[in-house]
């Protein structure tokens, strides 16, 4: 069926065009190839929805040597939701990426940095569609290397000291990772994740099993920058390439959820994680913490991208949370979400790279008065900042709704204070931005800075408008996520 040959189609596309861009040298160009390629993977991912969602899970076996001998690509409704999140915003910020790169990089980087793009995107579209473990972990490094890569393009030279940080994190983590896949291995002797699934019932009781559970999920968290193992990521979204920032803030964390997703509910199974530790109460002291810690340290920043990468933080911290409520809403709340942030942050990170694009700083200083002199720019910053905070007719309200509910039927009603204190932060770091833009004097009255121009602006409030629509009608987002919900929690019984 040409539904199966789209499985591996999401991943060869991509990954054979990226070294074509060397090929192409070309700066525009290369930038209108890659923009064609990420269109195409989204193309594929909205009929690769529409195929699971009617008809369920989609099966390749590479090589056509079946599972659990051979590689298998195995896409169920969850896949097919992150796939489609993953590649509609690469698209979008695709879009902007050209006039963005113009003004931060050099002819001749621009073509090598839609070649580490689209390996990015390669690796991170392998992780959702992979059924095997090991070949997990090499989109995984995939990804990773070609993250180094995107935010080591940086001009300012902090970008390269970020890069080697999140080196030398993302190392410790993918051995971590490794670690956890061996012993695994050793127990089993199967890296097919649905028959792993099925062997390991019978090891609940092996300490190996324990020592891998953790090895794997540390890993996993220390790639997904969850607190207190964070610190790589503030100076990593700060300091790289508009473009990379963007995309890694609006895709990265949500696949890296993904993992854990797949792993914690599907792999290790349901009962054996929440009960070989003490994953729900570890869950949510995390994440509870993480949103009251990362949402304070935001307030302080004078850097606007530092602020976003903060509150990335924060947010990565919500979806943790939810998580770790085991149950059928707080799972619901964590798919929503996921959703929902890749809109924020895709938003308002691509409108403060049309400020950079104009007065080259994201220092909040030299944002006075630019909120007249770039009305529809700051006007999107506005709609993302409302939404980042939760207000009604916004993504973010919907997302916040949800995890309030989660917390209230278990009776959990100081969590849903945090959750609604959370938000408070969320707003007095918001209206820092707001105020310099609105209310203080520029710091040149003479000088006019003209907005935006139209090819950036389109983009931009492309994924604004999409926080205000999915913000009134969820019906898509919510029947997306709790299909998803269901097929996670179905398996994992």
């Amino acid at each position: 069926m040409m539904s199966n040959q789209l499985a591996i189609l999401q991943v060869v596309i991509p990954l054979i065009a990226a070294p074509l861009c060397l090929l192409v040298r070309h700066a525009k160009l290369t930038w209108l190839f890659a923009l064609t390629i990420s269109a195409l993977c989204s193309v594929i991912a909205l009929l690769l929805l529409q195929q699971v969602t009617t008809h369920g899970p989609v099966v390749y076996a590479l090589g056509d040597w079946q599972a659990p001998i051979g590689i298998e690509y195995r896409i169920d409704v969850l896949g097919a939701y992150l796939l489609t999140i993953v590649t509609s915003i690469s698209t979008i910020i695709l879009l902007a990426s050209s006039s963005i790169n113009k003004s931060e990089l050099s002819k001749q980087k621009q073509p090598l940095f839609y070649v580490a793009y689209l390996l990015c995107l390669t690796g991170m579209l392998g992780i959702i569609v992979t059924g095997d473990v090991f070949n997990l972990f090499i989109f995984i490094e995939i990804s990773a290397l070609a993250s180094y890569t995107l935010i080591a393009m940086g001009k300012d030279r902090r970008a390269l000291t970020a890069a080697f940080s999140y080196l030398l994190v993302g190392t410790l983590g993918a051995t971590f990772i490794l670690i956890g896949i061996g012993l695994m291995y050793m127990l089993t002797g199967t890296l097919n994740m649905h028959d792993l699934s099925v062997r390991l019932v019978e090891l609940s009781q092996s300490r190996t099993l324990f020592t891998a559970f953790s090895f794997f999920i540390v890993g996993v968290c220390l790639k997904l920058a969850l607190f207190p193992l964070h610190w790589w990521l503030p100076n990593a979204y700060t300091y790289s390439p508009s473009v990379a920032s963007a995309f890694l803030a609006a895709t990265a964390t949500k696949v890296a959820i993904y993992i854990l997703l797949r792993f914690i509910f599907g792999v290790f199974g349901q009962e054996f994680s929440f009960s070989a530790l003490p994953l729900q109460n570890i869950l949510m002291t995390l994440g509870i913490v993480g949103i009251l810690v990362a949402s304070t340290m935001a307030i302080y920043q004078k850097n606007a991208k530092q602020i976003l990468a903060y509150s990335s933080i924060a947010q990565i911290a919500y979806m943790i949370l939810t998580l770790g409520f085991n149950s059928h809403n707080g799972l619901l709340a964590t798919l929503i979400h996921i959703f929902n942030h890749a809109l924020m942050k895709g938003a308002l990170f691509l409108a403060l790279a049309a400020v950079m694009y104009r007065i080259g700083s994201m220092e909040i200083k030299q944002f006075a008065g630019l909120g007249k002199q770039m009305p529809w720019t700051f006007a999107a910053i506005v709609i993302g900042g409302l939404s980042l905070v939760g207000i009604p007719l916004t993504v973010g309200f919907i997302s916040k709704w949800y995890m309030i509910v989660a917390s209230l039927e278990n009776g959990w009603w100081p969590v849903a204070l945090v959750i609604v204190f959370g938000s408070l932060l969320a707003a007095v770091y918001v209206w820092r931005i707001f105020e310099t833009a609105y209310l203080q004097t520029a710091h040149e009255p003479n000088k006019q800075i003209k907005e935006a121009p139209l090819r950036l602006l389109i983009p931009v409030w492309l994924l604004t408008l999409a926080n205000i629509y999915f913000g009134i009608d969820v019906r898509f987002t919510q029947n997306i996520a709790e299909l998803a919900t269901q097929s996670i929690l179905g398996s994992a019984m």
